[in-house]
């Protein structure tokens, strides 16, 4: 039992399990509701312990989707060690098909290290980093670009811990078979499942695997693969569950994400137009687009201009914008040996 937040879960029964975390939170319907959040447990004696969670964001599905059929196909007999799967880890949000919580509004991704006495939200990240996370040995936390965002099928850790953590948590990344990987630089503080991965003594791996608030074969596929190499490299199991068909990808290219001036930002209400998609590699000075004022049709549209060269990695689809949206970001490759010598 955690305060402000219920479970029977048995961590060492070996076999295949379907339980709930409980949050209490009276809502006007309901004066005695319980947020339920499905908690899957797949064990089968000692050995690695992995924990896959998706819907962390509410409206972003390959994860959500991919880790429910985990579940199904899973068999104790074929594994070793233990998986715990969350497949819908901000319930409310995901059954709202939303990113943050209707409840509280608490956008999880942002709620670490959460507060145990806080709205569902904060209890649940609360709980996450104190009490599940450190029960194992990797957390991956599978996201895409949701509702309004395209994203670069993408895998991502954070520079935190010692060269030898950062070198494992490199070998597991690129072992997931995604074409891009990144290094995000946003600190031990951070209130991001990584970050609390990190303070929790765990490897954190994270990633973008589609946008749109939708699903692709073509995201699904990578997904998929990324999730069987993962259980493969940690030497889980030694064969692919959900077994992604598709061409063998090509090695990882490594990424860096450390500035704002990656990202350029609406800084007034306007109408977004990409010159360029996902994927791209673009200059300094390159055009992104042009941001539209259909208030002022007398006004020439503007011409908006990366300042950092690199790969688009997302862009914004909703055209309709206001200042402070986020409308294009790009990441500059960067070589594995350099990602390591920093943490030394």
């Amino acid at each position: 039992m955690h305060t402000g937040l219920y479970h029977a879960l048995d961590f060492a029964a070996d076999g295949k399990s379907l339980d709930f975390l409980s949050i209490p939170f009276s809502v006007d319907r309901s004066p005695y509701y319980q947020v339920k959040v499905p908690v899957c447990r797949v064990r089968n004696g000692a050995g690695p312990r992995v924990l896959l969670m998706a819907g962390n964001h509410g409206d972003e599905y390959e994860g959500e989707l991919l880790l429910g059929r985990l579940f199904r196909r899973l068999d104790p007999a074929r594994i070793r060690g233990e998986v715990t799967i969350l497949p819908a880890t901000n319930a409310p949000a995901v059954m709202a098909a939303r990113r943050r919580s209707p409840l509280d509004e608490g956008n999880l991704n942002r709620a670490f290290p959460g507060d145990p006495a806080g709205s569902p939200t904060f209890r649940l990240a609360h709980f996450l980093e104190h009490e599940l996370f450190p029960r194992h040995d990797v957390v991956f936390d599978l996201h895409s670009g949701g509702t309004s965002m395209a994203h670069l099928p993408c895998a991502l850790i954070e520079r935190q811990g010692t060269p030898d953590r950062l070198g494992r948590a490199l070998e597991l990344m690129q072992a997931l078979g995604m074409p891009y990987g990144f290094v995000a630089e946003n600190g031990a503080t951070a209130p991001t499942s990584m970050a609390a991965a990190a303070r929790a003594g765990v490897i954190g791996i994270s990633g973008e695997f589609g946008g749109g608030g939708t699903v692709t074969p073509e995201t699904m596929a990578y997904t998929a693969r990324a999730i069987d190499n993962l259980l493969i490299a940690v030497g889980l199991t030694d064969a692919p569950v959900l077994a992604a068909s598709g061409p063998a990808p090509a090695p990882m290219q490594l990424l860096q994400l450390d500035s704002h001036r990656q990202a350029i930002y609406a800084l007034r209400r306007g109408w977004f137009e990409p010159a360029v998609d996902v994927g791209a590699r673009v200059d300094a000075g390159d055009l992104a687009g042009w941001f539209h004022d259909l208030t002022r049709l007398d006004q020439p549209e503007e011409e908006l201009r990366f300042q950092e060269a690199g790969i688009v990695i997302s862009r914004r689809l909703h055209s309709d914008s206001e200042a402070g949206d986020c409308l294009i970001q790009v990441a500059r490759p960067v070589e594995e040996a350099g990602i390591l010598a920093r943490a030394a």
